[in-house]
């Protein structure tokens, strides 16, 4: 059995696939979750570019759920039992891009337990009445992945790009291995993970930029002395204080969730 169809039998997507080619070219999908109620925002950036430091911001502020498919797809790596750790593992060692059937099942199950299991009093802003906010790091890798999860799951709110250069995320990277435990944080993976990110996830920067979708914020402050040229032209400009890039990145967060 191949590698993608095994995957799919473990995560019982064989019979999903079926019924939609019973369905015909006319049948219309139904979303997962409808985007009246639930909020997501994907984050985006490559390998190292302060992604994480941002949400945790974003998250004691406005209340979203952070969920990163890095994260979610190591948990299922180093799970007990699991029928796709090895498969998974093979694919962050190789700086590959783990199948969207798998990364996009995991984020589904992921925001239907969120949602179903919330405590009334952790709601908040977002939350009433069954409603939620997510923050997605790390997804959509590629264009294929942007487009199943919009159609099937959840028709996305915006992206937020953080933008760097390949010089500053190698120095992040290397230094955050060295007590990381990551297998994917050594020098012949990170640019493995660098030229899939250039290859792969810029295009669908593009594509959301095309949308009107994107915020993009120029990270450059992390790594002190370093002012490389950014891979695009910022909407909002870096500064040497990680709390005063965090307040431009509020006025743009604000715009966008009262829209």
């Amino acid at each position: 059995m191949a590698p993608l169809d095994k995957l799919k039998e473990v995560l019982h997507l064989k019979k999903k696939d079926e019924t939609s080619k019973e369905g015909g070219s006319g049948s219309v999908k139904k979303r997962i979750f409808d985007d009246k109620d639930v909020v997501v925002v994907f984050v985006l950036g490559g390998p190292g570019a302060g992604k994480g430091t941002q949400c945790a911001n974003i998250v004691r502020d406005y209340g979203f759920k952070h969920l990163s498919a890095g994260d979610l797809l190591r948990a299922e790596q180093h799970r007990e039992g699991s029928q796709l750790g090895s498969l998974i593992s093979e694919y962050i060692r190789e700086g590959k891009i783990v199948p969207s059937e798998v990364t996009i099942k995991l984020l589904e199950n992921a925001i239907r337990h969120e949602l179903e299991t919330r405590k009334p009093e952790t709601t908040g802003v977002g939350w009433e009445d069954g409603r939620g906010r997510f923050l997605i790091d790390g997804f959509p890798r590629k264009m294929d992945q942007a487009e199943q999860f919009d159609d099937e799951v959840c028709l996305s709110r915006f992206t937020l790009f953080f933008s760097t250069t390949e010089e500053v995320m190698l120095e992040r990277l290397t230094e955050r291995g060295k007590t990381s435990g990551r297998e994917d944080d050594n020098i012949e993976s990170i640019k493995k993970r660098f030229k899939t990110y250039e290859d792969t996830t810029m295009p669908v920067i593009e594509h959301y930029r095309k949308l009107n979708k994107v915020v993009e914020v120029s990270d450059m402050f992390y790594v002190p002395g370093v002012r490389a040229q950014c891979l695009f032209q910022p909407q909002i400009d870096a500064t040497p204080s990680i709390p005063e890039v965090y307040e431009a990145v509020k006025k743009e967060l604000d715009a966008k969730l009262a829209s």
